[in-house]
């Protein structure tokens, strides 16, 4: 199981390249080991090109190397929090991507202004509070900002964005989800005031794209 996760990580990760949503050796993902109080996650300073599966690391909840001969990302502590404050949470994804950081810059949310926003968020995107880098305050912020908001994704102050879900890959859309909405209401911030999407129908919005839209099985 834990091959397989590592493998599975390794390979989201160009994906982060792919969707430009990092640069040189900056971001990271991360997966919870299904059944242990484990997670694997990038190792610290190394190169996309170089990943490996056997290169991403494995750690407690912790934040503490487990398995693996490199150190993990700076980060840990960070999604190690999130893992043992958010039981329903198995990814993890952290980028610097250009438009969301610059709103996570300004400290200010991405407003609800697009049906997509409604779809993938449900709402704003939130800002969570700064906090420097290595101990566990970043992801006390993740937790304490999304708690009571649908929205998958924060904007850490002045850093960059972190995203949950409930497989890595599904932290990774939302990664690159949020990345083309912060892009898009931008654009449009520079031709005037965007116009809001009413409470109900982002509700509307929300449950369908959540429960109706996609293959779904036959039961």
């Amino acid at each position: 199981m834990i091959e397989e996760l590592r493998e599975t990580v390794c390979r989201l990760h160009t994906e982060l390249v792919r969707y430009d949503l990092v640069a040189w050796t900056a971001g990271n993902i991360s997966g919870r080991v299904p059944g242990a109080d484990l997670f694997v996650i990038k190792p610290s300073g190394v190169s996309y090109d170089d990943l490996t599966p056997e290169s991403i690391v494995v750690c407690d909840l912790d934040g503490d190397l487990v398995e693996g001969s490199l150190a993990p990302s700076s980060d840990t502590a960070a999604h190690a929090y999130v893992y043992r404050h958010m039981p329903e949470v198995n990814g993890v994804a952290h980028t610097h991507s250009t438009y969301a950081s610059a709103w996570a810059a300004r400290g200010e949310p991405i407003p609800c202004v697009l049906t997509a926003m409604a779809d993938e968020f449900g709402g704003e995107i939130p800002v969570g509070p700064f906090a420097l880098i290595g101990g566990d305050d970043i992801g006390r912020g993740i937790v304490e900002t999304l708690a009571g908001h649908r929205s998958r994704a924060v904007l850490m102050r002045n850093h960059g964005v972190f995203t949950i879900g409930e497989s890595p890959k599904a932290a990774v859309k939302t990664a690159v989800m949020c990345e083309d909405v912060a892009r898009t209401v931008h654009v449009a911030r520079q031709l005037g005031a965007p116009a809001p999407i009413a409470p109900g129908d982002v509700d509307s919005l929300y449950d369908r794209y959540q429960n109706v839209y996609g293959q779904r099985s036959h039961r």
